[in-house]
């Protein structure tokens, strides 16, 4: 006789809390999911929540350096070319001889609205 579906949904319910099951979600971007979906189709697996699992597990078998080194998102550094930190430095000057009283770093959001201000 076949189960119903309050019996198959119970005993779904057991097994999960039997072995401490938990649901994890995710909300990713187009970019992630190409990714992920890729990933995927490379090692063929059909599952997400299979290739999620596989992922973080072979994630954890590396050293701790390894895996912090895979898990810390990429920082860019800004770097000024020399004419560019040249401008800038003239735009500073520039800026201090139209208002002498104004004193670099008075101006919080270096937009020129204090030297506005000051001729109302």
């Amino acid at each position: 006789m076949a189960m119903d579906q309050a019996e198959r949904d119970r005993r779904r319910r057991e097994k999960a809390e039997r072995l401490q099951e938990e649901d994890l979600r995710l909300k990713v971007r187009p970019g992630t999911k190409q990714a992920l979906l890729e990933l995927m189709e490379w090692a063929g697996i059909e599952e997400q929540g299979e290739a999620m699992t596989l992922m973080i597990h072979r994630l954890h078998e590396l050293t701790r350096g390894e895996a912090v080194k895979l898990l810390k998102p990429p920082r860019h550094t800004i770097e000024l070319s020399a004419s560019v930190a040249r401008k800038l430095d003239r735009f500073r000057i520039s800026r201090e001889l139209r208002s002498p009283g104004l004193i670099l770093g008075d101006d919080p959001d270096d937009t020129g609205l204090i030297l506005l201000a000051e001729r109302a």
